[in-house]
C-alpha cells in the first residue's frame, strides 16, 4: 500500500524507527532546532556511540538529517517526513472511525 508518496518500506522504517522511547525523544527534542550529536548524547544514560547509532536509525528513516558543522554533527528534523507519518495515521484514525459509525449503525438496527 502507497499512502500519501510512502512506501511500506519507508512507513516500516519510519515506525520502527519511532517504536524506541530514546528515538522518539530525539525527533522531539530536535523539533525546534538542531542539536549537536554531543549535545544529545549528553541528555541521555547511554554512550555517545549508542546515541549515533540510534540517530542513523533516524536518518535512515528519513526523520532527521545531519550537517556537519566543523568538527560537530548537527541533527536537525525532516518535518516533510514526520507530515506524512501524521497524515497516514489520520488516515487509518478515519478508517476506525467509519468503522464505528457502521458498528453503530449496525447496533441502532430493530432485530
Amino acid at each position: 500500500m502507497v499512502v500519501h508518496e510512502l512506501t511500506e518500506t519507508e512507513i516500516d522504517r519510519i515506525f520502527q524507527a519511532l517504536a524506541d522511547a530514546t528515538r522518539r525523544d530525539i525527533v522531539s527534542r530536535v523539533l525546534d532546532a538542531g542539536r549537536s550529536v554531543t549535545a544529545l548524547a549528553e541528555q541521555y544514560d547511554m554512550s555517545f556511540a549508542a546515541v549515533q547509532k540510534h540517530v542513523q536509525v533516524l536518518e535512515r528513516a528519513l526523520l532527521v538529517t545531519k550537517e556537519r558543522r566543523g568538527r560537530e554533527q548537527l541533527v536537525h528534523s525532516r518535518i516533510d517526513t514526520i507530515g506524512r507519518a501524521a497524515t497516514l495515521l489520520q488516515a487509518y484514525e478515519e478508517i476506525w472511525a467509519q468503522r464505528a459509525l457502521r458498528i453503530d449503525d449496525i447496533l441502532a438496527e430493530d432485530p
